[in-house]
């Protein structure tokens, strides 16, 4: 597996380790998004569709395909970030997609024995390295019970695609059951998953998830004496992390590999101990 290479947060400056994902070309060649690692990380502050892609050049057989634009949500302060991608004309075939062109706030690869410091995330989802007790370790897979499988994820395309992929997580953790809704979902609107024990919501929207959505998610799972949970592409302001953690609600973001990351330790506890 790759190594993780720190991304500085440009909210609050936290370092998070990313480990690029690798996607299949059609002729059969792993493809793995060419990394700039001399370009500053973005913080997405509003997430579209059209701009949520990359370009990325096949080294086997030169054919360009479309995949989903790095990014990684931020293990201290939720600020989904925006790795830089170097474009196809300057990515040559063959070459190390996460050898960058110098030192810079995410140069250098993040070994083990960073992981206390620097945030990676490994295959069941959860950020490797976060603080001691918010369940997180190095970066590898199968963290959760022995009898759970790596997660693999799908990739997100469309909404309906995020809470296909929420259900999956859902079913992954252990979660029987769990039932969506018919219908294509409305991109504006918050979608519930619900099954035994749990009452989940998957915003697929493009502003992050806000105090009152965090609410509104536990009263539910209040009313049905089940636990809340939150999906969100586009991550959650200051405040509903805020009433998150006072509320033990945990709280995922997903970006469009398909990958969701905790991002507060409620989320790392119910990973780490599943349904």
């Amino acid at each position: 597996m790759a190594e993780a290479v720190p991304v500085r947060c440009p909210a609050c400056q936290r370092e998070n380790g990313y480990i690029s994902p690798v996607f299949p070309c059609a002729c059969g060649s792993p493809v793995t998004p060419p990394l700039d690692l001399a370009a500053p990380p973005l913080p997405l502050t509003h997430r579209t569709w059209q701009d949520s892609w990359v370009t990325v050049r096949c080294g086997a057989c030169g054919r360009e395909s479309e995949w989903p634009h790095p990014e990684v949500g931020c293990g201290a302060c939720g600020t989904v970030v925006l790795v830089p991608v170097r474009p196809p004309a300057a990515a040559e075939p063959g070459a190390d997609p996460e050898a960058g062109s110098g030192a810079g706030s995410m140069a250098g690869p993040a070994g083990p024995d960073a992981a206390g410091a620097e945030d990676g995330v490994g295959g069941d989802g959860r950020p490797a390295g976060r603080a001691a007790g918010s369940g997180g370790g190095a970066a590898g897979a199968g963290r959760g019970p022995a009898s759970r499988p790596p997660f693999r994820p799908v990739t997100i395309r469309t909404a309906r695609d995020a809470v296909a992929t929420a259900a999956l997580y859902l079913r992954w953790l252990g979660f029987r059951d769990v039932r969506q809704p018919d219908g294509v979902p409305i991109p504006s609107a918050a979608v519930d998953l619900r099954a035994p024990g749990v009452v989940a919501q998957v915003d697929a929207t493009t502003a992050p998830a806000g105090l009152r959505a965090v609410e509104c998610v536990w009263l539910n799972g209040l009313t049905a004496s089940a636990t809340s949970v939150y999906f969100a592409l586009a991550g959650y302001t200051e405040e509903a992390r805020g009433r998150a953690d006072d509320l033990g609600i945990p709280l995922f973001v997903m970006d469009l590999t398909g990958m969701p990351q905790p991002v507060n330790d409620p989320a790392d506890a119910l990973v780490g101990r599943g349904a």
